[in-house]
């Protein structure tokens, strides 16, 4: 059938807009791209980067580039476990009120400010505390639950405001993926201490003293004036924490022992600087992603145990 040429010119223009709308129509040049694992200019077209062989769409590379576009440009690792941390709170002061109901600060004075959203042991417990051996042992995702889970608000909130002090200055020290793990390792070596001498016990602060141990063993051996300065700041926190440990009720000095001890022995095997070679950076991402695994298969374990229970 013969059509006109104003009707020929209309329809070729709607297909063309139909076109563009669904992804086709004239492209723009594509331009040369950033290797997501050495950052090393390639090609616009190039699936894999000539300098590392590092897959430019594929692998842990590009998943952690991916990912990265998701979280905060600056300390996304510190505003990971911050979230994860305030998110397992929420969760557990709810469960919290729904089993006991709303519970007022008991005591006076500071007793009712440190008992201030106190949270069940009960609830704790199903959520991932850290227990006596051996049970620890056998249910190993306790030990790492338990750097995520906090008792009340003042507890939360005050560890909470020590991660953000210590926490970036060691993430843009080591990179995003290996701070993760230190972070995770060092909770992991409080728990265990912690279960080991026969605790009930939960918190971040395990981990923190895991970054101060960090930062001690990286201040040990430099005579820098700011590197000295650095350690007598640490040198007063440490104090502090010892006397508020010794103090207060409620304290679990031995997950801070084995924090700090396990974060002193990572400071002193880990190259304290941010990955700088492509070997260096697979490395890096491999241990971030095995370290976000376990957290999340840990997430999963609790889940399902609650599930079961409920």
């Amino acid at each position: 059938m013969d059509i006109s040429p104003r009707l020929r010119w209309k329809l070729d223009r709607l297909k063309e807009q139909m076109s563009g709308f669904f992804g086709g129509g004239a492209k723009e040049n594509p331009r040369p791209k950033l290797c997501p694992a050495c950052g090393t200019l390639v090609g616009a077209t190039a699936t894999k980067c000539h300098q590392c062989g590092a897959s430019l769409t594929f692998g842990m590379a590009a998943a952690s580039r991916s990912l990265g576009r998701l979280m905060p440009t600056t300390s996304p690792a510190t505003y990971g476990i911050l979230t994860l941390s305030c998110l397992l709170y929420g969760v557990s002061l709810l469960a919290t009120i729904r089993t006991t109901g709303f519970q007022a600060p008991a005591g006076g004075g500071f007793s009712a400010i440190m008992s201030l959203g106190a949270i069940g042991g009960r609830v704790l417990q199903q959520l991932g505390a850290s227990l006596p051996w051996p049970i620890d042992l056998f249910q190993p995702w306790r030990l790492i639950m338990a750097t995520f889970l906090h008792g009340s608000f003042l507890h939360i909130g005050f560890n909470m405001w020590v991660l953000m002090d210590v926490g970036p200055q060691l993430e843009e020290m080591y990179g995003s993926a290996r701070y993760l793990f230190i972070y995770v390792v060092t909770g992991i070596g409080a728990y265990l201490l912690s279960g080991f001498v026969g605790h009930f016990s939960i918190g971040g602060s395990g981990a923190l003293l895991g970054l101060i141990g960090v930062l001690m063993a990286i201040t040990t051996n430099r005579r820098s004036a700011s590197m000295q300065m650095l350690r007598s700041q640490l040198i007063r926190w440490l104090i502090y924490i010892a006397v508020l440990g010794f103090f207060m009720s409620g304290v679990d000095n031995s997950a801070h022992l084995g924090g700090f001890v396990s974060g002193f022995g990572l400071g002193k095997i880990m190259v304290d600087r941010a990955p700088s070679s492509p070997e260096e950076w697979k490395r890096a991402n491999l241990l971030g992603w095995a370290t976000g695994l376990v957290v999340a298969a840990s997430l999963g374990m609790v889940a399902f145990g609650v599930l079961r229970a409920g």
